[in-house]
Protein backbone atom coordinates (compact mmCIF):
# COMPACT_ATOMS: atom_id res chain seq x y z
CA UNK A 1 0.00 0.00 0.00
CA UNK A 2 1.09 3.32 -1.10
CA UNK A 3 1.67 6.08 1.59
CA UNK A 4 1.62 8.23 -0.42
CA UNK A 5 -1.19 11.44 1.11
CA UNK A 6 -3.71 13.11 -1.41
CA UNK A 7 -4.09 16.17 -1.58
CA UNK A 8 -6.34 18.70 0.11
CA UNK A 9 -7.76 21.82 -0.06
CA UNK A 10 -10.33 23.20 2.27
CA UNK A 11 -13.85 24.00 1.03
CA UNK A 12 -13.97 27.13 1.89
CA UNK A 13 -10.42 29.41 0.41
CA UNK A 14 -13.20 30.42 -2.05
CA UNK A 15 -16.47 30.56 0.12
CA UNK A 16 -18.07 33.83 -1.61
CA UNK A 17 -21.62 31.51 -0.45
CA UNK A 18 -20.35 31.94 3.17
CA UNK A 19 -21.62 34.91 4.62
CA UNK A 20 -18.66 37.07 6.17
CA UNK A 21 -17.91 36.41 10.01
CA UNK A 22 -17.91 39.73 11.31
CA UNK A 23 -16.43 39.97 14.95
CA UNK A 24 -15.85 42.27 17.69
CA UNK A 25 -12.92 40.52 18.93
CA UNK A 26 -11.65 36.59 18.76
CA UNK A 27 -7.78 36.15 20.38
CA UNK A 28 -6.88 33.66 23.25
CA UNK A 29 -5.74 33.06 27.21
CA UNK A 30 -4.95 30.29 29.61
CA UNK A 31 -6.74 28.91 32.38
CA UNK A 32 -5.43 26.24 34.88
CA UNK A 33 -1.92 27.51 35.36
CA UNK A 34 -0.14 25.46 37.69
CA UNK A 35 3.86 25.49 38.63
CA UNK A 36 5.54 22.28 39.27
CA UNK A 37 9.34 22.00 40.52
CA UNK A 38 11.06 19.47 38.06
CA UNK A 39 14.87 18.30 38.06
CA UNK A 40 15.13 20.42 35.11
CA UNK A 41 13.55 23.81 36.73
CA UNK A 42 9.65 25.19 37.50
CA UNK A 43 7.76 23.98 34.82
CA UNK A 44 4.00 25.13 33.75
CA UNK A 45 1.48 22.13 33.91
CA UNK A 46 -2.13 21.91 33.62
CA UNK A 47 -2.90 24.75 31.54
CA UNK A 48 -5.64 24.77 29.27
CA UNK A 49 -5.65 27.06 26.58
CA UNK A 50 -8.99 29.06 25.57
CA UNK A 51 -9.53 30.60 21.95
CA UNK A 52 -12.60 33.09 22.00
CA UNK A 53 -14.75 34.18 18.97
CA UNK A 54 -16.99 37.59 19.45
CA UNK A 55 -19.66 38.11 16.92
CA UNK A 56 -19.82 42.00 15.80
CA UNK A 57 -23.66 42.03 16.69
CA UNK A 58 -23.87 39.52 19.78
CA UNK A 59 -27.67 38.36 20.05
CA UNK A 60 -27.30 36.32 22.65
CA UNK A 61 -26.08 36.86 26.14
CA UNK A 62 -24.97 33.83 27.36
CA UNK A 63 -21.90 32.57 25.45
CA UNK A 64 -21.00 28.70 24.71
CA UNK A 65 -18.59 26.87 26.01
CA UNK A 66 -17.11 24.14 23.62
CA UNK A 67 -15.60 21.23 25.00
CA UNK A 68 -13.82 18.82 22.83
CA UNK A 69 -13.69 14.72 22.78
CA UNK A 70 -10.71 12.54 23.74
CA UNK A 71 -7.90 12.63 21.74
CA UNK A 72 -8.80 15.42 19.88
CA UNK A 73 -8.69 19.07 20.06
CA UNK A 74 -10.82 22.44 20.11
CA UNK A 75 -10.25 22.51 16.03
CA UNK A 76 -12.88 19.61 15.89
CA UNK A 77 -15.22 22.77 16.29
CA UNK A 78 -13.63 25.13 13.80
CA UNK A 79 -13.70 22.78 10.64
CA UNK A 80 -15.07 19.79 9.51
CA UNK A 81 -13.43 16.81 8.30
CA UNK A 82 -13.44 18.06 4.74
CA UNK A 83 -12.68 21.44 5.63
CA UNK A 84 -16.10 23.30 5.83
CA UNK A 85 -16.67 25.58 8.73
CA UNK A 86 -17.39 24.10 11.79
CA UNK A 87 -19.91 24.69 14.90
CA UNK A 88 -17.90 27.38 16.06
CA UNK A 89 -18.37 29.39 13.05
CA UNK A 90 -22.19 28.42 12.76
CA UNK A 91 -22.80 29.66 16.26
CA UNK A 92 -20.84 32.92 15.81
CA UNK A 93 -22.76 33.60 12.61
CA UNK A 94 -26.03 33.00 15.04
CA UNK A 95 -24.82 35.51 17.17
CA UNK A 96 -23.24 33.64 20.05
CA UNK A 97 -19.77 34.37 21.80
CA UNK A 98 -17.86 30.98 21.53
CA UNK A 99 -15.10 29.88 23.88
CA UNK A 100 -13.35 26.65 22.36
CA UNK A 101 -10.98 25.02 24.59
CA UNK A 102 -7.91 22.71 23.64
CA UNK A 103 -8.19 20.53 27.20
CA UNK A 104 -5.23 20.02 29.48
CA UNK A 105 -2.57 17.83 27.58
CA UNK A 106 -4.27 18.00 23.74
CA UNK A 107 -4.04 20.56 21.33
CA UNK A 108 -2.35 23.38 22.00
CA UNK A 109 -2.54 22.54 25.39
CA UNK A 110 0.36 21.25 25.95
CA UNK A 111 1.10 17.02 27.04
CA UNK A 112 4.55 15.52 29.04
CA UNK A 113 4.62 13.07 31.21
CA UNK A 114 6.73 14.33 33.50
CA UNK A 115 3.93 16.65 34.09
CA UNK A 116 0.74 15.11 33.15
CA UNK A 117 1.82 11.13 33.94
CA UNK A 118 1.36 8.45 31.90
CA UNK A 119 -0.38 9.43 28.55
CA UNK A 120 -2.57 7.05 26.08
CA UNK A 121 -1.00 5.17 23.11
CA UNK A 122 -0.77 7.31 19.91
CA UNK A 123 -4.07 6.63 17.74
CA UNK A 124 -3.74 4.88 14.54
CA UNK A 125 -6.23 4.70 11.37
CA UNK A 126 -6.87 1.33 11.76
CA UNK A 127 -8.98 1.92 15.26
CA UNK A 128 -10.19 5.32 14.67
CA UNK A 129 -11.55 4.89 11.54
CA UNK A 130 -13.45 1.51 12.69
CA UNK A 131 -14.89 4.39 15.73
CA UNK A 132 -15.55 7.25 13.38
CA UNK A 133 -15.44 7.40 9.87
CA UNK A 134 -16.16 3.30 8.36
CA UNK A 135 -17.51 1.31 11.56
CA UNK A 136 -19.18 -1.13 9.64
CA UNK A 137 -15.90 -1.57 7.38
CA UNK A 138 -13.80 -2.76 10.60
CA UNK A 139 -13.63 -5.59 13.18
CA UNK A 140 -15.73 -4.15 15.51
CA UNK A 141 -18.51 -3.32 13.71
CA UNK A 142 -22.06 -2.98 16.34
CA UNK A 143 -25.35 -3.27 15.17
CA UNK A 144 -26.49 0.07 13.29
CA UNK A 145 -22.89 1.00 12.00
CA UNK A 146 -24.02 0.09 8.20
CA UNK A 147 -26.02 3.13 8.95
CA UNK A 148 -23.85 5.87 8.67
CA UNK A 149 -23.70 7.56 4.99
CA UNK A 150 -22.49 10.99 6.55
CA UNK A 151 -19.04 10.93 6.59
CA UNK A 152 -17.69 12.87 3.92
CA UNK A 153 -15.37 10.28 2.17
CA UNK A 154 -14.84 6.61 2.35
CA UNK A 155 -13.14 7.11 5.88
CA UNK A 156 -10.62 3.92 5.34
CA UNK A 157 -6.69 4.59 4.83
CA UNK A 158 -6.65 6.95 1.47
CA UNK A 159 -9.65 8.84 2.96
CA UNK A 160 -7.93 12.74 2.20
CA UNK A 161 -11.00 13.38 5.45
CA UNK A 162 -9.67 10.61 7.48
CA UNK A 163 -5.99 12.14 6.81
CA UNK A 164 -7.12 15.72 7.91
CA UNK A 165 -9.34 14.24 11.70
CA UNK A 166 -6.23 11.29 12.03
CA UNK A 167 -3.57 14.78 11.92
CA UNK A 168 -5.37 16.25 14.58
CA UNK A 169 -5.17 13.18 16.86
CA UNK A 170 -3.13 12.51 19.55
CA UNK A 171 -2.62 10.76 23.23
CA UNK A 172 -4.56 11.72 26.05
CA UNK A 173 -3.55 11.60 29.89
CA UNK A 174 -5.47 9.51 32.33
CA UNK A 175 -8.82 10.15 32.84
CA UNK A 176 -8.58 10.31 36.56
CA UNK A 177 -6.14 13.10 35.69
CA UNK A 178 -8.17 15.16 33.06
CA UNK A 179 -11.20 15.07 34.99
CA UNK A 180 -9.49 16.91 37.86
CA UNK A 181 -7.75 19.35 35.68
CA UNK A 182 -11.05 19.92 34.11
CA UNK A 183 -12.61 21.03 37.45
CA UNK A 184 -9.74 23.83 37.97
CA UNK A 185 -9.57 25.13 34.53
CA UNK A 186 -13.07 25.02 33.39
CA UNK A 187 -13.71 26.64 36.89
CA UNK A 188 -11.11 29.40 36.16
CA UNK A 189 -12.79 29.68 32.57
CA UNK A 190 -16.15 29.92 34.08
CA UNK A 191 -15.26 32.86 36.67
CA UNK A 192 -13.29 34.68 33.50
CA UNK A 193 -16.47 35.23 31.04
CA UNK A 194 -19.15 34.59 33.59
CA UNK A 195 -22.46 32.15 33.59
CA UNK A 196 -22.17 30.16 30.00
CA UNK A 197 -23.55 26.79 28.25
CA UNK A 198 -21.63 23.66 27.84
CA UNK A 199 -21.19 21.83 24.80
CA UNK A 200 -19.41 18.86 24.87
CA UNK A 201 -18.09 15.99 23.13
CA UNK A 202 -17.75 12.21 23.62
CA UNK A 203 -15.01 12.05 26.45
CA UNK A 204 -14.97 16.17 27.19
CA UNK A 205 -18.74 15.43 28.40
CA UNK A 206 -16.99 13.67 31.69
CA UNK A 207 -14.62 17.21 31.27
CA UNK A 208 -18.37 18.92 31.42
CA UNK A 209 -19.95 17.35 34.30
CA UNK A 210 -16.75 18.32 36.71
CA UNK A 211 -16.77 21.78 35.27
CA UNK A 212 -20.77 22.02 36.23
CA UNK A 213 -20.45 20.34 39.55
CA UNK A 214 -17.20 22.88 39.96
CA UNK A 215 -19.48 25.95 39.33
CA UNK A 216 -23.10 24.99 39.20
CA UNK A 217 -24.01 28.76 39.29
CA UNK A 218 -22.43 29.16 36.43
CA UNK A 219 -23.73 26.87 34.09
CA UNK A 220 -26.68 27.83 31.98
CA UNK A 221 -27.24 24.43 30.15
CA UNK A 222 -24.98 21.34 29.39
CA UNK A 223 -25.08 19.84 26.21
CA UNK A 224 -23.78 16.65 26.14
CA UNK A 225 -22.69 15.08 22.87
CA UNK A 226 -22.51 11.40 22.73
CA UNK A 227 -20.35 11.79 26.06
CA UNK A 228 -18.66 8.90 27.57
CA UNK A 229 -19.79 6.51 28.97
CA UNK A 230 -21.82 4.32 30.21
CA UNK A 231 -21.75 4.97 33.87
CA UNK A 232 -19.68 3.06 35.77
CA UNK A 233 -17.49 1.99 32.80
CA UNK A 234 -13.86 1.17 32.54
CA UNK A 235 -11.57 2.48 29.10
CA UNK A 236 -8.52 2.27 28.37
CA UNK A 237 -7.39 5.55 29.92
CA UNK A 238 -9.41 4.80 32.73
CA UNK A 239 -12.38 3.91 34.55
CA UNK A 240 -15.94 6.00 35.42
CA UNK A 241 -15.85 5.37 39.06
CA UNK A 242 -17.89 7.68 40.10
CA UNK A 243 -20.93 6.71 37.90
CA UNK A 244 -20.21 9.44 35.05
CA UNK A 245 -16.97 10.90 36.03
CA UNK A 246 -13.44 9.21 36.87
CA UNK A 247 -12.75 11.93 39.50
CA UNK A 248 -15.31 12.33 42.52
CA UNK A 249 -18.54 14.74 42.01
CA UNK A 250 -20.67 16.37 45.17
CA UNK A 251 -23.04 13.55 45.87
CA UNK A 252 -25.75 14.24 48.51
CA UNK A 253 -25.22 11.77 50.98
CA UNK A 254 -21.83 12.46 50.37
CA UNK A 255 -19.73 9.86 49.07
CA UNK A 256 -16.81 9.42 50.19
CA UNK A 257 -15.12 6.75 47.99
CA UNK A 258 -16.46 4.97 44.52
CA UNK A 259 -17.01 1.65 46.58
CA UNK A 260 -20.01 3.86 48.55
CA UNK A 261 -21.78 4.27 45.13
CA UNK A 262 -23.26 0.85 45.02
CA UNK A 263 -25.31 0.05 41.69
CA UNK A 264 -27.22 -2.06 39.79
CA UNK A 265 -28.28 -2.74 35.94
CA UNK A 266 -31.22 -1.55 34.41
CA UNK A 267 -33.03 -2.96 31.51
CA UNK A 268 -32.42 -1.75 27.99
CA UNK A 269 -35.01 0.14 25.57
CA UNK A 270 -35.20 -2.09 22.25
CA UNK A 271 -31.92 -1.90 20.37
CA UNK A 272 -30.16 -0.85 23.36
CA UNK A 273 -27.90 -2.43 26.23
CA UNK A 274 -28.64 -2.45 29.57
CA UNK A 275 -26.51 -0.03 31.40
CA UNK A 276 -25.43 0.67 35.32
CA UNK A 277 -27.42 3.06 37.66
CA UNK A 278 -27.17 3.60 41.52
CA UNK A 279 -29.11 1.34 43.71
CA UNK A 280 -32.38 2.82 45.38
CA UNK A 281 -32.04 5.53 47.07
CA UNK A 282 -30.29 7.17 44.83
CA UNK A 283 -27.65 9.89 45.90
CA UNK A 284 -27.96 13.04 44.34
CA UNK A 285 -26.09 15.42 42.46
CA UNK A 286 -27.60 19.25 44.07
CA UNK A 287 -25.04 21.15 41.48
CA UNK A 288 -26.89 19.21 38.42
CA UNK A 289 -30.13 20.42 39.39
CA UNK A 290 -29.92 24.18 38.26
CA UNK A 291 -30.32 23.96 34.74
CA UNK A 292 -31.03 21.92 31.92
CA UNK A 293 -29.24 18.72 30.58
CA UNK A 294 -29.29 17.24 26.74
CA UNK A 295 -27.79 14.74 25.81
CA UNK A 296 -27.77 14.50 22.14
CA UNK A 297 -27.00 10.93 19.98
CA UNK A 298 -26.40 10.14 16.61
CA UNK A 299 -28.19 6.88 14.77
CA UNK A 300 -25.03 5.23 13.28
CA UNK A 301 -22.51 5.33 16.58
CA UNK A 302 -21.41 2.55 18.82
CA UNK A 303 -23.40 5.24 21.57
CA UNK A 304 -27.04 4.94 20.32
CA UNK A 305 -27.10 1.64 22.20
CA UNK A 306 -25.70 2.95 25.74
CA UNK A 307 -26.40 6.71 26.03
CA UNK A 308 -29.68 6.19 27.63
CA UNK A 309 -26.99 5.28 30.44
CA UNK A 310 -25.87 8.25 31.24
CA UNK A 311 -29.64 10.21 31.06
CA UNK A 312 -30.84 6.85 33.61
CA UNK A 313 -27.98 8.27 35.90
CA UNK A 314 -28.21 11.87 36.08
CA UNK A 315 -31.94 11.68 35.84
CA UNK A 316 -32.12 9.19 38.61
CA UNK A 317 -29.39 11.42 40.60
CA UNK A 318 -32.15 14.84 40.37
CA UNK A 319 -30.82 16.05 36.78
CA UNK A 320 -33.31 17.51 34.02
CA UNK A 321 -32.46 15.70 31.53
CA UNK A 322 -33.58 15.61 27.57
CA UNK A 323 -32.29 13.17 25.41
CA UNK A 324 -32.32 13.68 21.53
CA UNK A 325 -32.16 10.49 18.72
CA UNK A 326 -30.86 12.60 15.91
CA UNK A 327 -32.73 9.88 13.91
CA UNK A 328 -35.77 10.44 15.73
CA UNK A 329 -35.61 14.39 14.67
CA UNK A 330 -35.50 13.74 11.44
CA UNK A 331 -31.46 13.54 11.08
CA UNK A 332 -29.93 10.74 9.65
CA UNK A 333 -26.41 8.31 9.14
CA UNK A 334 -24.28 10.07 11.66
CA UNK A 335 -21.80 8.45 12.96
CA UNK A 336 -20.01 9.60 16.58
CA UNK A 337 -18.10 12.77 15.63
CA UNK A 338 -21.26 14.47 14.09
CA UNK A 339 -19.57 18.06 14.07
CA UNK A 340 -16.98 17.01 11.45
CA UNK A 341 -19.40 14.80 9.40
CA UNK A 342 -21.63 16.32 6.07
CA UNK A 343 -24.92 17.49 7.39
CA UNK A 344 -22.95 19.30 10.56
CA UNK A 345 -24.87 22.15 9.83
CA UNK A 346 -28.02 20.80 10.10
CA UNK A 347 -27.15 19.09 13.77
CA UNK A 348 -26.09 22.35 14.71
CA UNK A 349 -29.38 24.32 13.87
CA UNK A 350 -31.13 21.67 16.04
CA UNK A 351 -29.12 22.23 19.08
CA UNK A 352 -29.65 26.03 18.21
CA UNK A 353 -33.11 25.32 18.89
CA UNK A 354 -32.94 23.66 22.11
CA UNK A 355 -30.84 26.35 23.00
CA UNK A 356 -33.35 29.19 21.92
CA UNK A 357 -36.43 26.95 23.53
CA UNK A 358 -34.07 25.91 27.31
CA UNK A 359 -31.88 29.28 27.75
CA UNK A 360 -33.48 32.67 28.12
Amino acid sequence: MSNRVKSYKPKDLHASSQAPLSLAAQGSFWVGIDRLNTAVGTCVTGQMYVEYWIPSHLRYETPLVMIHGGGGQGLDYLQTADGRPGWAHWFVRQGYAVYVVDRPGHGRSPLHPDLLGEMSSPPTYEFLSSLFSAPAKGPMAWPGADLQTQWPGEGTIGDPALDQFIASSGPSPAMATMHALMRKAGGELLDLIGPAVLLTHSAGGPCGWMVADERPALVKAVIAVEPLGPPFVDRPTGSLHWGITAAPLTFVPPAASPADLTHEERPAPPGCIPCLVQQEPARQLPNFQGFPIVVVTAQASWMAMDNHGTVDFLRQAGASVEHIRLEEAGIAGNGHAMMLEKNSDSIAALLGSWLSENVK
